[in-house]
């Protein structure tokens, strides 16, 4: 292409700098709170889509990493983390500490640094140690704390990741907390008020242990997103269970149907009735790709017509699925050029960009090349909209797609 426009990233990614809790804690929590500590790992393995660390004790033998202490739980910082800059196939599974990651995966000049180099304007970042919708404050023992911890996050991100320094480049992402929907949608507000337009939350939350979407448990946290026009980020993996097919699978399978869980989370969603309920809502799925969304479209049509009277839809969903869709809901792609191909089936205005920069499967630095060579057959101004004019529109920017705060 002659030109390609400036990409508006709707899942990157952050690792929270080592203060963020640190800072922002009462200093009676200085003990239990997310803090980050030196110490050798004694065994780590990623099988059947569940990943098991195991934090040694000062002096074992063992390669020695940072690690997020919290309550219990021991999370290492992992190459998988930040992966962006090392060759293919030197991206292993094996701890690291803060110097040995690319600096723009927690600095806020560095990383528009290396979006400059990427032909990226602005980014939509998800967390790293908080999980991808807070499911670690969801399930600490402390609720107090845990309240304290997302919405410190949020002050960080808000305040420091998007905060003046970034210059609109950075787009805030906030979480809530998830064990009670009242003030999840307090949290929504809250963040709303200062500019914020789009909240993480799990693309099956049954899988936390949380209620359904097709229950009433969520209407609170829904009507606040409806109300403030607060978009739904759900970005894979965010119900702490990727997609696998045993326990002794490698993660390369888990890897190739990543898309799985999206896939089951948009028919939830298409067949919940909250559409109808909540207008206005708007969802993402970041990391999702696209190509399987019109078989599903299609099939979720066929049983809407023919089956909603015993399906037990009947009652709440009274216009077919691929209306809804394209009304109310967005896939994500960074790689998937048979998704493009089928960009008729899908909906111009329902596909966004992304780069997943710093994770293994980004395409950073590269991220321009990969969307000529997949766009090439595209006019102009529908690249322009899959590239950055959908995110403008949905995430609220200015016409330059920076974010411009409260």
């Amino acid at each position: 292409m002659e030109t390609f426009p400036k990409i508006i990233s709707v899942d990157d990614h952050t690792v929270e700098p080592a203060h963020v809790w640190r800072d922002r804690l009462p200093s009676r929590y200085a003990d239990t709170g997310p803090r980050v500590v030196r110490a050798p790992l004694k065994e780590m393995t990623f099988m059947g889509g569940k990943f098991a660390p195991v934090m040694g004790a000062k002096g074992d033998d063992g390669p020695v990493g940072d690690w997020w202490v919290y309550e219990d739980l021991h999370r290492p910082l992992t190459r998988l983390d930040t992966a962006v800059g090392y060759d293919r196939d030197e991206i292993k599974l094996e701890i690291i500490t803060y110097e040995q990651m690319r600096p723009g995966s927690y600095s806020v000049p560095e990383r528009l640094a290396d979006m400059d180099v990427n032909h990226v304007q602005s980014a939509l970042c998800f967390p790293t140690f908080p999980r991808f919708c807070g499911q670690t404050f969801t399930e600490a023992k402390d609720r107090e704390l845990g309240l304290l911890g997302v919405r410190a996050y949020n002050d960080w991100m808000v305040e420091e990741w998007c905060g003046p320094e970034a210059h609109g480049r950075l787009i805030p992402l906030t979480l809530v907390p998830l064990w009670d929907a009242e003030l999840a949608a307090a949290e929504v507000r809250r963040n709303a008020a200062r500019g914020v337009r789009a909240v993480a939350f799990s693309e099956i939350p049954p899988h936390l242990g949380l209620p359904s979407i097709h229950a009433d448990d969520w209407d609170p946290f829904l009507a606040a997103c409806d109300e403030t026009g607060t978009v739904i980020a759900m970005h894979i993996g965010s119900s702490s269970r990727m997609p696998s097919t045993s326990a002794d699978a490698p993660p390369a399978v888990g890897s190739t149907i990543t898309f799985a869980n999206c896939c089951f989370s948009m028919v939830d969603w298409l067949m919940s009735g909250k559409f109808e309920r909540f207008p206005n809502l708007r969802i993402m799925y970041a990391e999702g790709q696209i190509g399987w969304i019109p078989y599903i479209l299609e099939r979720a049509d066929v049983v809407w017509e023919e089956n909603r009277a015993w399906g037990g839809v009947a009652e709440k969903v009274h216009r077919p699925p691929s209306e809804l869709f394209a009304e109310h809901v967005y896939g994500c792609f960074f790689d998937d050029a048979f998704g493009l191909k089928n960009l008729d089936a899908i909906g111009v205005g329902n596909v966004l960009y992304e780069t997943d920069y710093p994770h293994s499967d980004s395409t950073w630095p590269r991220s321009r090349e990969v969307g000529e060579e997949q766009m090439g057959h595209l006019a102009p101004d529908v690249v322009d909209r899959i590239v950055r004019g959908n995110a403008i529109e949905l995430l609220g920017l200015t016409e330059d797609g920076l974010w411009a705060g409260a």
